[in-house]
């Protein structure tokens, strides 16, 4: 029943714009500091989050599998790092202010939301982490008022069209 009134009704739909339009004003300008700053860089960040991983009572690293990744992958091209998390935290926000490809927007920020989070940093993560699924969830009817109105029906008819034509 609530699932339903998240997916398809109209007062949800303005009541997503308005979180939506807050998450992304958010990310947007997160990712626009970090753009324009002193210049952005992630080593230090990335450097702790192996020093100090998360640990569990017991000790023991929890995410062990996250510290490899930051370790063997992140750190060696951390010029990529220093690139894709401004742009994509300025994208993502960019996104969910426009309404347009919200949920594509609000995956990658939950994608980044959960990187930050397993690193260690609890912050505003855990809200906008909840704040996040509940317009993922949601789905087209989160940008219902914005430019997925017009966008969403444009892709699926192209899409279709070409499948058809495949076959």
């Amino acid at each position: 029943m609530f699932a339903d009134w998240l997916r398809g009704n109209k007062v949800a739909a303005g009541l997503l714009t308005v979180l939506r339009l807050w998450l992304g004003y958010n990310w947007m300008v997160a990712g626009w500091h970090k753009m324009t700053g002193e210049g952005f860089d992630a080593t230090g960040y990335l450097k702790n989050a192996v020093a100090n991983p998360v640990k569990g009572p017991d000790g023991n690293m929890v995410y062990g599998w996250y510290v490899s990744f930051l370790e063997n992958f992140a750190l060696p091209n951390i010029e990529l790092f220093n690139f894709i998390v401004p742009v994509g935290e300025f994208l993502v926000g960019l996104g969910l202010i426009l309404g347009c490809l919200t949920t594509a927007a609000m995956f990658f920020g939950l994608i980044m939301n959960f990187s930050f989070f397993l690193a260690g940093t609890v912050s505003h993560n855990p809200t906008d982490i909840f704040f996040g699924f509940i317009i993922l969830f949601a789905g087209f009817n989160a940008g219902r008022y914005g430019l997925d109105h017009w966008v969403v029906p444009f892709i699926r008819k192209t899409l279709f069209k070409q499948k058809a034509e495949t076959k």
